[in-house]
């Protein structure tokens, strides 16, 4: 059996914030956020609106697309860095407000890469007898934002997407899954306070040790190389080339890491997806989002192969092949 893509949906919420905007909170301005993110707007929940909300919302529409009801599910997995609470999971909180009474639930935490990690371990489970399983990448970027950092406050936004991932025995469906991790590298992307190596207290207020921390061009050295070099495997893989490949979904991070990676592969950009300029960075959001997106505009119908590509936080990399 393979894991196909039965539905996808997405979720984004209804306040925008402009680089506008952010010229009168911080020091910056949209010329110079244009130039060097590709970022004009990102959504930001509103008061009260927390991760499991979001994800809910692409979970129904997801499941709608398959033409499943919530009861249908075997399992689903929240991907997230910005949960709810410590702990239950966020896929607990989903699972009751969909009405999956038959679905296991569980969080995956791999930042940015969540929504291909947690579609990998769909694919293994599909392959070991489940029927359906629901994928969601969630996050509440805005809640671990420093907005008084003009650096990372401008690259985040909000937003949820989801994808159900169901048995089929036609030729549609996953054709591999690609992860990769480089721990000696996590100073690169992390947020250091609130857990329990350093856990909340007046200092991690203080001195704002809640809220994400970036160093930006060391990132971005490391993204180009390690997008390009898993894009490669993974067509390896799959004894296919650049040119075989209908739509190219990178994780929305910055508009320059994607345009290094697209140069260094060859990718003309009519064969990539890119609306991180509306959304900016969602995490583990950002990936289903573009799919959905993507599919709702024609750019990925029934047989077209598909790649994705992530990186984030972990450090970790992940890419996959689906045929649509």
């Amino acid at each position: 059996m393979k894991a196909c893509i039965a539905g996808i949906g997405s979720y984004v919420p209804a306040r925008v914030l402009t680089n506008a905007d952010l010229e009168r909170m911080v020091a910056t301005s949209d010329e110079w956020i244009r130039e060097r993110t590709g970022i004009r707007e990102r959504r930001i929940a509103a008061t009260g609106e927390a991760c499991s909300d979001l994800a809910v919302q692409a979970g129904k529409r997801a499941l709608t697309a398959a033409g499943l009801a919530a009861t249908d599910l075997d399992m689903i997995l929240v991907a997230t860095c910005t949960g709810d609470y410590p702990l239950p999971a966020t896929a607990c909180l989903v699972q009751h407000q969909l009405g999956a009474t038959k679905a296991a639930a569980c969080d995956l935490s791999a930042a940015c890469c969540g929504f291909v990690y947690a579609l990998s371990v769909a694919d293994a489970y599909i392959k070991t007898g489940m029927r359906h399983v629901l994928v969601i990448g969630s996050e509440v970027m805005s809640a671990i934002t420093d907005w008084t950092d003009r650096n990372t406050c401008v690259l985040f936004g909000d937003g949820a997407g989801a994808a159900v991932v169901s048995a089929s025995d036609g030729e549609r469906g996953i054709l591999s899954t690609h992860l990769r991790s480089d721990g000696t590298l996590c100073e690169l992307i992390m947020v250091p306070g609130g857990g329990s190596r350093t856990p909340p207290s007046e200092k991690v207020i203080d001195e704002r040790l809640q809220y994400i921390k970036m160093k930006g061009n060391e990132t971005f050295k490391v993204a180009v190389r390690s997008l390009e070099e898993i894009a490669r495997s993974t067509l390896a893989a799959n004894h296919l080339r650049v040119e075989d490949i209908d739509l190219y979904v990178p994780h929305q991070a910055n508009i320059r890491i994607l345009k290094a990676v697209m140069e260094r592969l060859g990718l003309p950009i009519e064969k990539v997806m890119l609306n991180v300029e509306r959304y900016g960075n969602t995490s583990a959001a950002s990936i289903p989002i573009a799919l959905d997106e993507a599919v709702r505009e024609g750019r990925i119908k029934d047989g077209s192969l598909v790649m994705l590509g992530a990186f984030g936080a972990g450090l970790t990399w992940a890419s996959a092949v689906i045929r649509w």
